[in-house]
């Protein structure tokens, strides 16, 4: 049996530290336990760069606390020996970008991991430099920058399989919510205006706006698309603006100003809607995948945010509405109430991480129930701090993603999903044989 592919896992948004190289020692400005948003803020006249300069922020590791454990899981069950081990790499990078960015990184990390796997003795051994390819696991916004970077390479990425965890592949409401009030069940850190401020200027964020099918309601508001600046209400556009006035290097007379800053919000809500669109029309075909080449794993059965309203507020304005009955867990499969797409994993509603390119029969859902007995501390993480961050850390997810990339059979059956809501249970059709919890 030929070893298995070295993985490359893709984290998700503010799940990389961040390092300031240009002091000697680098001073961290992002990890588990530090948020440094001025250091870390975008400068308007080019936003590749911070507005603080000198300085020359860099990625590092990515989080321990969402990912060691999966990782150890994966490197420790995918080896066959264990002077075989199987290489699984972590891709940090710097979640700021716009994920186009992000993905050219991607390729470049990728065919690194290729070339060094080519120099362990047991994959040359093995026939590896013949057809040599990688595995991808993806979490959250990490499946969205996997996506994007096989579209990108038209079929030639060196691939093999892809496994994504909790991706919003039509994004999430906490990104709206995060905009406006700088808290949200999405990133880490405590509500802020800082923190707020931050989240208007950072380019990746616009990428998990949400285009959830009936999941947006734009009741008399100039525009019915999040990507166009006449849907948002005036608060958004007043940051970017006295950013500019802030930190540009010239930021000439207030109409020059303005222009500046709707020329910004302009390019960072263009090159999301240009991904999201790129990612809704791929075909598995045309990248040189097929529907059983992809692990889609969906959380459902926590509360979560499933619609929006914007409105037409003060001054004919546009004004999202925030209310708690927008957050819904509808999850109940065996009692055949409708509506039960109304749920999803504490972020991400489940229609946001539906892709266009799989049938929806094809997704493997989980929930908080799956977690082990054992898994106490998880159960209790979950409760705490939502099911979304966690999930990477189910016990049961390392061992459904180990059979995915070796193709073994389930012979304790301690392997297992759940249909997508809606999907019968004999329409059911995961890329893999598992059990069925709700047959």
């Amino acid at each position: 049996m030929p070893l298995p592919a070295p993985v490359v896992f893709v984290p998700g948004i503010t799940a990389t530290y961040l390092a300031d190289e240009y002091p000697i020692p680098p001073d961290l400005v992002w990890t588990v336990m530090t948020k440094d948003f001025q250091r870390i803020r975008l400068h308007p006249d080019n936003p590749r760069y911070e507005t603080n300069q000198p300085a020359r922020i860099v990625p590092g590791q990515i989080y321990e606390i969402a990912y060691k454990e999966i990782m150890a899981e994966l490197r420790y069950n995918l080896s066959p020996r264990e002077d075989q081990p199987v290489p699984v790499f972590a891709f940090g990078y710097d979640w700021r970008m716009p994920l186009d960015a992000i993905q050219r990184s991607l390729a470049d990390f990728v065919s690194e991991v290729v070339d060094r796997t080519k120099l362990m003795r047991h994959y040359a051994d093995d026939g590896y430099g013949d057809d040599a390819r990688v595995n991808l696991v993806g979490h959250s916004m990490g499946g969205l920058v996997i996506a994007g970077y096989l579209a990108d390479q038209k079929g030639k990425a060196p691939v093999s399989k892809v496994c994504t965890l909790a991706s919003p592949f039509r994004g999430s409401f906490e990104a709206i919510v995060k905009m406006l009030t700088g808290t949200a069940d999405l990133g880490g850190g405590a509500p802020s205006s800082r923190e707020r401020e931050a989240a208007r200027v950072t380019p990746a964020l616009y990428h998990l706006l949400p285009t959830v099918a009936d999941g947006l309601t734009f009741d008399g508001v100039p525009s019915a698309s999040l990507f166009d600046p006449a849907a948002w209400q005036p608060s958004i556009l007043q940051t970017i603006d006295e950013y500019v006035r802030l930190y540009a290097v010239d930021p000439g007379r207030k109409a020059d100003r303005a222009k500046q800053a709707m020329d910004l919000f302009k390019g960072m809500l263009g090159a999301a809607e240009s991904h999201r669109k790129k990612i809704e029309s791929m075909k598995l075909a045309n990248i040189g995948l097929e529907a059983s080449d992809w692990l889609a794993v969906v959380g459902v059965g926590s509360t979560t945010r499933v619609r929006m309203t914007v409105h037409k507020g003060a001054g004919a304005k546009p004004e999202f509405i925030l209310t708690s009955r927008d957050r819904l867990n509808n999850y109940d499969p065996k009692s055949g109430t409708p509506d039960q797409h109304y749920t999803g994993d504490g972020t991400v509603p489940f229609e946001g991480a539906v892709p266009g390119f799989l049938d929806r029969s094809n997704l493997v859902c989980v929930c908080p129930d799956d977690y082990g007995y054992w898994e106490l501390q998880d159960r209790l993480t979950t409760r705490v701090g939502g099911f979304h961050g966690i999930l990477p850390n189910m016990d049961m997810l390392h061992r459904l993603i180990v059979r995915f990339f070796t193709g073994t059979p389930d012979r304790r059956e301690n392997t297992w999903g759940r249909p997508a809501p809606g999907v019968a249970n004999s329409e059911w059709d995961p890329p893999l044989p598992l059990n069925n919890v709700i047959a």
